[in-house]
């Protein structure tokens, strides 16, 4: 029988190397995450410049999603949708049903669901180029709501 000690230095320089590469994805993506974070902008304010609201209002918002667990119950940009509603998307849905609500009163209908299909394409057209319309100068970090 031998008295050699088998060595576990190997094993040691592989679990680094493996803890080590982990971290290094980790904190790559982190960054590129963070890189690629929609803009919070300024201020955000109508046509004729009347601000609606800042970006700290924006800021303290995200902190109270945060310290009431709002990440853990749905996601906001659409990346844990598997677990939870998307928060997101549920409330542009229900926006933009209002607003083509809101205008098929306007042509006096009771609803958009009411309106013949051709005017409902139209309102959808229209809807499209509203909300599709990037209207945040990232020179002046202000984004106009029409």
């Amino acid at each position: 029988m031998s008295d050699r000690q088998p060595s576990y230095k190997r094993l040691w320089v592989g679990f680094t190397f493996v803890v080590l590469a982990s971290f290094a994805v980790l904190g790559g993506f982190g960054f590129r995450i963070a890189a690629l974070a929609p803009p919070i902008p300024d201020r955000v304010a109508t046509p004729d410049g009347r601000v609606l609201f800042d970006g700290d209002l924006i800021r303290e918002g995200q902190n109270v999603w945060q310290s009431l667990g709002g990440q853990q119950i749905g996601t906001v940009w659409g990346h844990g949708a598997y677990v939870a509603p998307d928060w997101s998307a549920d409330w542009l849905h229900r926006e933009l049903v209002f607003i083509l609500d809101r205008w098929a009163q306007e042509q006096d209908a009771a609803e958009y669901a009411t309106l013949p299909p051709e005017t409902q394409a139209a309102l959808r057209a229209r809807l499209k180029n509203l909300v599709r319309a990037n209207t945040y100068d990232p020179a002046s970090g202000i984004l106009t709501l029409d």
